[in-house]
């Protein structure tokens, strides 16, 4: 089950009219009371009140409405036989609105509109030279008729290609403009760009890369409450898989669902950063996404990182992430990304395989998109098909009617050529 039972006390001693009332009585430490014939029914009940609570919580914050819908949930049916382990799942944020869709939809929601609440003009942003985030942030940019400006952060040594294609093409289509900056050069970037901007008369909003601070985590949050009501009604997890990179849909996600009194597990699998340091971001920042939105502590234990999967480094492929990319989309016409999902899908496999989420559970896989960068990384490389032997030119003809040249030219006259 996804939801613990809540801290219960038994109600005080019942006195003699109290013995016909149905059993399972309790006072809940949190002040709510309920009426329930089991435990479960009362677990039910006051998760119930819990996410209610968290819908109000965020529904005080202002934001965009990007987000029209739920995205689906679809049951994995080919790659569940063919791993015959646990039973996979897909939850398909790769279909959210915004140019080419993706997690980071649902943080801008939040972030754009502070950014239009303080009067901004332009928002400022930074990501990878293939960065999801920074399509989206300029999507949202134009869909806003705000101006886009990204810092490129080459993370890798000679990366930038500024003729690639994938997400570096749409920057520009999109009307952003574009500088890179070497690794770790970022925030003096940062610094330099917001106080050009500032000098020329524009009035600048910085947008942390990936979306990924306590405002943008909201978005995942909210989330967290499309994925309980879908599990209410067709059960419940025993585990998610997601993504850990710059931390706010980890983050988002983990405090959504244990404000929402949820807690299935989170394994987070990391692209870029090692366990512990990873660990702690999310943390911190699921701590500050959870304070906001209700009085829930997030224990240290219960963040789940996985690094494993990164292999030579953040970008760089690994025979695990090519084999879940092909598996993906031969088995499930699902398009994954190098650089986030293929290897966030590289782990799922794993721990199927290797049984830790093995047979008799239901696990769901968080597709955060980025499938655009797929077309410039191109990772399932095959070898050149042999051009075919020479063969004797064929008579013209239609079909399986088979007509000589000769034939053609007594019927419409000789060749022109």
């Amino acid at each position: 089950m996804s939801s613990t039972a809540a801290t219960l006390t038994p109600a005080p001693p019942m006195s003699t009219a109290d013995h016909k009332k149905p059993a399972g009585l309790y006072v809940i430490s949190d002040g709510l009371r309920s009426l329930a014939n089991t435990d479960e029914d009362l677990t039910r009940s006051l998760n119930g009140h819990k996410a209610g609570t968290l819908l109000s919580a965020l529904d005080a914050v202002p934001r965009r409405r990007y987000v029209k819908q739920a995205t689906p949930i679809e049951r994995l049916d080919n790659l569940t036989a063919l791993l015959g382990g646990a039973e996979l799942f897909c939850k398909r944020d790769d279909m959210l609105p915004l140019a080419g869709g993706g997690s980071k939809t649902r943080k801008l929601e939040y972030i754009v509109q502070a950014a239009l609440d303080a009067g901004a003009d332009i928002l400022v942003t930074c990501g990878a030279v293939q960065s999801n985030h920074a399509r989206l942030t300029a999507s949202a940019a134009a869909r806003e008729g705000l101006a886009c400006h990204i810092i490129l952060e080459e993370r890798v040594a000679g990366s930038f290609n500024p003729k690639a294609s994938g997400n570096n093409y749409t920057f520009a289509l999109l009307g952003a403009t574009t500088e890179v900056v070497p690794a770790d050069g970022v925030p003096a970037a940062e610094e330099r760009v917001m106080a050009r901007l500032r000098a020329e008369g524009c009035r600048p909003y910085w947008v942390p890369g990936g979306g990924s601070n306590a405002l943008g985590s909201l978005g995942y949050a909210r989330a967290a409450l499309e994925i309980i009501k879908w599990t209410n009604a067709h059960g419940a997890f025993d585990a998610i898989v997601l993504c850990s990179g710059s931390g706010g849909t980890h983050a988002g996600l983990l405090a959504g669902l244990r404000a929402a009194g949820d807690s299935t597990p989170c394994i987070g699998i990391s692209t870029r950063a090692a366990t512990e340091p990873q660990r702690r971001k999310i943390h911190a920042l699921a701590s500050l996404t959870a304070a906001s939105l209700s009085d829930v502590e997030i224990p240290y234990e219960s963040v789940i990182v996985r690094d494993a999967y990164v292999g030579p480094g953040y970008s760089l492929p690994t025979e695990e992430m090519n084999e879940a990319i092909e598996l993906f989309a031969r088995k499930e016409s699902i398009l994954l990304d190098p650089v986030y999902t293929g290897k966030a899908a590289a782990g799922l496999l794993d721990l199927v395989r290797s049984g830790e989420l093995g047979a008799g559970k239901r696990v769901l896989f968080l597709h955060t998109g980025g499938a655009p960068s797929l077309f410039h990384y191109q990772p399932i490389h095959y070898p050149p098909t042999p051009p075919a032997p020479a063969e004797e030119p064929a008579p013209l003809g239609f079909g399986s009617l088979r007509v000589s040249a000769e034939e053609m030219a007594a019927v419409y006259g000789p060749s022109s050529q």
